[in-house]
Protein backbone atom coordinates (compact mmCIF):
# COMPACT_ATOMS: atom_id res chain seq x y z
CA UNK A 1 0.00 0.00 0.00
CA UNK A 2 1.21 3.56 -0.74
CA UNK A 3 -0.10 7.04 0.83
CA UNK A 4 0.94 9.67 -1.69
CA UNK A 5 -0.44 13.65 -0.94
CA UNK A 6 -3.20 15.12 -3.18
CA UNK A 7 -2.12 18.04 -4.41
CA UNK A 8 -3.68 20.69 -6.06
CA UNK A 9 -2.91 21.20 -10.04
CA UNK A 10 -3.27 25.29 -10.41
CA UNK A 11 -4.98 25.70 -7.17
CA UNK A 12 -7.81 22.72 -8.45
CA UNK A 13 -7.93 19.25 -7.53
CA UNK A 14 -7.72 16.80 -10.29
CA UNK A 15 -11.17 15.79 -11.84
CA UNK A 16 -10.72 12.07 -11.79
CA UNK A 17 -9.00 11.76 -8.45
CA UNK A 18 -12.03 14.19 -7.04
CA UNK A 19 -14.74 11.60 -8.94
CA UNK A 20 -12.33 8.95 -6.85
CA UNK A 21 -12.66 10.23 -3.72
CA UNK A 22 -16.41 11.27 -4.21
CA UNK A 23 -16.92 7.32 -4.87
CA UNK A 24 -14.81 6.27 -1.32
CA UNK A 25 -16.81 9.18 0.40
CA UNK A 26 -20.18 8.18 -0.90
CA UNK A 27 -19.52 3.99 0.49
CA UNK A 28 -19.61 5.50 3.74
CA UNK A 29 -23.10 6.68 3.92
CA UNK A 30 -23.29 5.45 7.82
CA UNK A 31 -20.46 7.31 9.19
CA UNK A 32 -21.60 10.50 7.22
CA UNK A 33 -25.18 10.12 9.04
CA UNK A 34 -23.58 10.22 12.53
CA UNK A 35 -21.09 13.17 11.43
CA UNK A 36 -24.23 15.16 9.88
CA UNK A 37 -21.26 16.73 7.41
CA UNK A 38 -23.75 16.22 4.12
CA UNK A 39 -27.22 17.10 4.07
CA UNK A 40 -27.99 13.80 2.71
CA UNK A 41 -25.29 11.21 3.23
CA UNK A 42 -26.86 8.77 1.06
CA UNK A 43 -26.31 11.34 -2.34
CA UNK A 44 -22.77 12.92 -1.60
CA UNK A 45 -21.78 14.65 -4.41
CA UNK A 46 -18.44 15.40 -6.51
CA UNK A 47 -19.28 19.28 -5.82
CA UNK A 48 -19.84 18.36 -1.66
CA UNK A 49 -16.87 16.17 -1.88
CA UNK A 50 -14.63 19.32 -3.50
CA UNK A 51 -15.45 22.06 -1.18
CA UNK A 52 -15.06 19.88 2.24
CA UNK A 53 -11.44 19.17 0.99
CA UNK A 54 -10.96 22.91 -0.40
CA UNK A 55 -12.36 23.30 3.44
CA UNK A 56 -9.48 21.01 4.90
CA UNK A 57 -6.63 22.47 2.64
CA UNK A 58 -7.28 25.66 3.28
CA UNK A 59 -5.94 25.01 7.11
CA UNK A 60 -1.94 25.79 7.10
CA UNK A 61 -0.13 22.63 7.57
CA UNK A 62 -3.09 20.49 6.29
CA UNK A 63 -2.77 17.62 4.28
CA UNK A 64 -5.28 15.09 1.92
CA UNK A 65 -3.45 11.39 2.18
CA UNK A 66 -4.65 9.05 -0.51
CA UNK A 67 -3.79 5.58 0.50
CA UNK A 68 -3.76 3.33 -2.49
CA UNK A 69 -3.91 -0.99 -3.33
CA UNK A 70 -2.89 -2.15 -6.25
CA UNK A 71 -3.85 0.95 -8.01
CA UNK A 72 -6.69 1.22 -5.98
CA UNK A 73 -8.55 4.08 -3.76
CA UNK A 74 -8.92 2.00 -0.73
CA UNK A 75 -8.48 5.25 1.99
CA UNK A 76 -7.78 8.82 2.93
CA UNK A 77 -6.72 10.62 5.95
CA UNK A 78 -6.74 14.49 6.39
CA UNK A 79 -4.17 15.72 8.79
CA UNK A 80 -3.15 18.78 10.46
CA UNK A 81 0.65 19.47 11.22
CA UNK A 82 -0.77 21.19 14.40
CA UNK A 83 -4.00 22.50 16.47
CA UNK A 84 -6.09 24.40 13.88
CA UNK A 85 -6.15 27.03 17.51
CA UNK A 86 -3.59 29.71 16.53
CA UNK A 87 -3.82 29.74 21.11
CA UNK A 88 -3.29 26.09 21.38
CA UNK A 89 -0.19 24.80 23.10
CA UNK A 90 -1.21 21.71 21.95
CA UNK A 91 2.28 20.39 20.06
CA UNK A 92 1.11 17.39 18.45
CA UNK A 93 0.07 17.12 14.82
CA UNK A 94 -4.06 15.45 13.96
CA UNK A 95 -5.62 12.92 12.37
CA UNK A 96 -8.58 15.16 11.32
CA UNK A 97 -10.41 12.07 9.23
CA UNK A 98 -9.54 8.44 8.54
CA UNK A 99 -11.63 7.23 5.59
CA UNK A 100 -11.70 3.79 4.36
CA UNK A 101 -13.73 2.52 0.97
CA UNK A 102 -16.76 0.91 2.94
CA UNK A 103 -16.93 -2.54 0.91
CA UNK A 104 -13.75 -3.36 2.42
CA UNK A 105 -13.94 -2.44 5.84
CA UNK A 106 -12.43 -5.13 8.41
CA UNK A 107 -9.92 -6.23 5.95
CA UNK A 108 -7.07 -4.36 7.37
CA UNK A 109 -7.00 -1.33 5.20
CA UNK A 110 -7.49 1.04 8.68
CA UNK A 111 -5.06 -0.12 10.55
CA UNK A 112 -2.42 0.28 7.79
CA UNK A 113 -3.40 3.61 6.87
CA UNK A 114 -3.08 4.72 10.35
CA UNK A 115 0.60 3.05 10.95
CA UNK A 116 1.24 4.80 7.35
CA UNK A 117 0.15 7.80 8.22
CA UNK A 118 1.81 7.77 11.99
CA UNK A 119 4.84 6.51 9.96
CA UNK A 120 4.59 9.87 7.77
CA UNK A 121 4.72 12.00 11.13
CA UNK A 122 7.51 9.80 12.90
CA UNK A 123 9.76 10.71 9.89
CA UNK A 124 9.13 14.47 10.19
CA UNK A 125 10.11 14.30 13.82
CA UNK A 126 6.84 14.48 15.29
CA UNK A 127 6.66 12.81 18.92
CA UNK A 128 2.49 11.99 18.90
CA UNK A 129 -0.32 12.50 17.61
CA UNK A 130 -3.72 13.13 18.23
CA UNK A 131 -7.37 12.92 17.11
CA UNK A 132 -11.24 13.21 17.71
CA UNK A 133 -14.00 10.87 17.75
CA UNK A 134 -16.92 11.58 17.50
CA UNK A 135 -19.27 10.78 20.88
CA UNK A 136 -21.95 8.95 18.71
CA UNK A 137 -19.64 6.34 16.98
CA UNK A 138 -18.03 3.90 19.43
CA UNK A 139 -16.58 1.52 16.77
CA UNK A 140 -14.32 4.54 15.87
CA UNK A 141 -13.34 4.81 19.71
CA UNK A 142 -12.76 1.12 19.93
CA UNK A 143 -11.06 1.35 16.40
CA UNK A 144 -8.56 3.93 17.55
CA UNK A 145 -8.24 2.51 21.10
CA UNK A 146 -7.19 -0.85 19.44
CA UNK A 147 -4.39 0.92 17.73
CA UNK A 148 -2.21 2.27 20.92
CA UNK A 149 -4.84 6.12 21.43
CA UNK A 150 -5.21 6.99 24.92
CA UNK A 151 -7.55 9.02 25.88
CA UNK A 152 -7.21 12.95 26.99
CA UNK A 153 -10.16 14.63 27.29
CA UNK A 154 -13.57 15.15 26.14
CA UNK A 155 -14.40 17.94 23.79
CA UNK A 156 -16.64 19.71 21.21
CA UNK A 157 -15.53 20.05 17.69
CA UNK A 158 -14.31 23.27 16.60
CA UNK A 159 -16.83 23.52 13.08
CA UNK A 160 -20.35 22.09 14.49
CA UNK A 161 -20.10 21.68 18.19
CA UNK A 162 -20.49 17.90 18.29
CA UNK A 163 -19.28 16.31 21.13
CA UNK A 164 -16.29 14.28 20.94
CA UNK A 165 -13.24 11.99 22.85
CA UNK A 166 -10.10 13.56 22.05
CA UNK A 167 -7.08 10.94 21.87
CA UNK A 168 -3.69 10.90 21.60
CA UNK A 169 -0.47 8.38 20.91
CA UNK A 170 3.28 8.66 21.44
CA UNK A 171 5.05 7.90 18.16
CA UNK A 172 8.31 7.60 20.57
CA UNK A 173 8.69 5.76 23.23
CA UNK A 174 8.15 7.96 26.12
CA UNK A 175 9.41 7.34 29.45
CA UNK A 176 6.85 6.44 32.65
Amino acid sequence: MILQPLVPVDGDLPGPVLTEIAALYATNHAFFELSGDFPDPGRITVEQVAAALADELAHDGAEVLLARSAGRLVGMATTLAHHPDPASEDPDPWIGLLLIDATAHREGYGRAVATLVEDHFRAAGRTGVRLAVLANNPEALAFWQSQGYGFLRRARDRELGRECTVLRKPLTAELP
